[in-house]
């Protein structure tokens, strides 16, 4: 079987598929723009292949065994990259492309920027098919795997060399606060606010076990008062609004909740004044037009937002 599969006619293939969904030689035949003696000189090199029970005879039409639908869903996971490959050689047109796209965001940016991102991406690429997900533990690998397009992270994630990164925005940090807060509206000097109650924003496999608002607070002589660790935005803006607690984010997120306040921080060093957007694709994929464009896209897209 292995020299047949290395021999086969990747056309065969698509025949298979088609046959799985329509069951029916003739239909097959029109929809691949062929004759039926085409198809059936195809079903029988299939069942050299595969087997004679590739495919049962029935009164109105084929039967496909579990084999045959496994090989068919087998074939678009496999053709469906070179499809991708494809589209993205000749003559990208993004208003014309009709292929998927897969972005993975960091969970705190696609929650402030979610919804003006799929507009974004509707408007840009009104006829493809978009995946805006988070990024979660596996995503690394589907990156380099090829099942991502883009992603977009935060400085303190590290991509590995493989992936070709450049910076997208900076922004910067402040303590977030219920409006009129009895101590920040004194000020914000670590004499001040170092014992009030903290929400931690944290990223598993990023900055839950490490994080710098300890190193912070430990650099200044305090212990970090955590007594919510969340990555859950609504939470911890809850109970931000309901308590004393502060939370070190940024305005951005503010926006996200009412009766909240952005204040300043205190006195830190610079690197802990801000943080960076990172934008990222696969270094084999700098050429491909449909990469250079999401990332032109992205980019002028942070570009044109102020920090509020």
């Amino acid at each position: 079987m292995d020299k047949a599969l290395t021999e086969m006619d990747l056309n065969l293939l698509r025949m298979l598929k088609v046959l799985v969904e329509t069951r029916n030689t003739y239909k097959t035949a029109e929809i691949l723009g062929i004759s039926q003696t085409s198809v059936s000189r195809g079903v029988a090199k299939l069942k050299e292949t595969f087997g004679d029970h590739l495919f049962l005879r029935k009164a109105h039409g084929i039967e496909p065994s579990e084999l045959a639908i496994q090989l068919s869903e087998a074939t678009v996971e496999m053709l469906n990259p070179v499809a991708k490959v494809i589209d993205s050689f000749s003559n990208f047109e993004p208003f014309q492309f009709r292929g998927t796209v897969s972005i993975s965001v960091n969970t705190y940016i696609l929650e402030v920027f979610g919804e003006r991102l799929i507009k974004l991406l509707f408007s840009k690429l009104p006829n493809a098919k978009v995946e805006l997900d988070f990024w979660q533990n596996q995503s690394l690998r589907d990156m380099l795997n090829g099942k991502i397009d883009y992603a977009l992270q935060i400085s303190n994630f590290p991509f590995p060399q493989d992936i070709y990164s450049h910076h997208v925005k900076t922004v910067t940090s402040g303590i977030l606060a219920r409006k009129n807060h009895p101590v920040l509206k004194e000020g914000n000097e670590w004499e001040r606010i170092h014992e009030l109650p903290i929400v931690q924003l944290y990223l598993a496999g990023v900055n839950y076990d490490k994080s710098a608002l300890h190193d912070i607070y430990q650099l200044k002589g305090y212990q970090a008062n955590v007594v919510l660790k969340t990555h859950s935005l609504k939470a911890a803006l809850h109970t931000v609004k309901t308590t004393d607690a502060i939370c070190f984010s940024s305005s951005y997120v503010a926006e996200l909740g009412k009766d909240l306040d952005v204040h300043p921080l205190p006195l830190v060093a610079d690197e802990h004044k801000r943080f960076d957007i990172i934008g990222g694709y696969l270094q084999t994929r700098r050429s491909y037009p449909l990469n250079q464009y999401l990332h032109q896209t992205l980019q002028d897209f942070f570009n044109s937002v102020e920090q509020p």
